[in-house]
């Protein structure tokens, strides 16, 4: 916990915090149990919008775990560190909506000097990310709230298939920082979609209004495509069902069921962004 833990500010007086046995506690004395798992829990008794469960939780570790989104993971790790200087201070990387921390730790490894900070809802996932990488550190937060981080406090911020906050995004950012955005598109897992309708559908407004609420906060630099054909196994399958907010749709039975593999495309739009001149 202590690897970042001076990036955290109080959620409830902006103060900075620091480690005090096993909490943070700020100048103010308010303080933060750490869990015994390593994440810490900032939102206090505050209600968040639900995260992962247990069961979602442990087929996104798994999941991304056997490797089966390596593409999307190098091209979101390229793409964020590009922008990193060899000035003096060590970079920090935001994930927001972490999940298990996956892609926070393939930057992580791509940059030795920098610390991460992942930051979700679910405290079933941010254990994962608790232990995921020694120079981050876990909190749970709601996305939707203002950032527990200073202004200007971020080189590198995280956004993939996660909830927008893109006022905090840019208040958080410093000014030659970049945003990474993952979207998927229309074709994403369209072959996993066909073979179990209840699945959420994609929205096919998704881009014009991703573009609407970025565009005043930040500039688009650039935008690839990650898209290719991936040959999944049936725990594979049924794990990648499992992780997504269809799972809470689909019979718990009709997942567990034995069935054969399938083959299904990736296709995901990774972008790069530069936060807008403050007024």
């Amino acid at each position: 916990m202590q690897a970042a833990c001076d990036l955290l500010r109080c959620p409830l007086c902006a103060g900075p915090l620091d480690a005090a046995g096993s909490a943070l506690r700020c100048p103010e004395r308010h303080t933060f149990d750490i869990s015994r798992h390593g994440y810490v829990s900032l939102l206090g008794g505050s209600k968040a919008v639900s995260g992962d469960d247990a069961d979602m939780a442990r087929a996104r570790e798994r999941f991304l775990g056997s490797g089966a989104y390596e593409a999307l993971r190098e091209r979101i790790v390229a793409l964020a560190v590009e922008g990193i200087g060899d000035d003096a201070h060590a970079p920090v990387v935001l994930d927001i909506g972490a999940g298990t921390g996956h892609y926070l730790a393939g930057v992580l490894d791509a940059l030795p000097r920098a610390r991460g900070i992942a930051l979700d809802t679910s405290v079933r996932s941010l254990r994962a990310a608790a232990r995921g990488h020694e120079r981050a550190v876990a909190a749970t937060w709601d996305a939707f709230r203002p950032f527990p981080l200073a202004d200007a406090s971020v080189d590198v911020l995280l956004d993939v298939f996660s909830p927008r906050n893109p006022a905090e995004f840019r208040r958080v950012l410093r000014r030659d920082g970049r945003l990474i955005v993952a979207r998927p598109t229309q074709r994403h897992l369209a072959e996993l979609r066909a073979e179990v309708p209840a699945m959420v559908a994609i929205d096919p407004a998704k881009e014009q209004r991703l573009a609407a609420a970025l565009e005043p906060h930040v500039r688009e630099m650039r935008t690839e495509l990650v898209e290719t054909a991936i040959d999944l196994d049936a725990e594979q399958t049924r794990d990648l069902v499992g992780m997504t907010p269809s799972a809470r749709h689909l019979d718990p039975a009709a997942l567990a069921a034995d069935g054969a593999g399938l083959t299904v495309t990736l296709s995901v739009l990774v972008s790069a962004y530069a936060p807008r001149s403050r007024a």
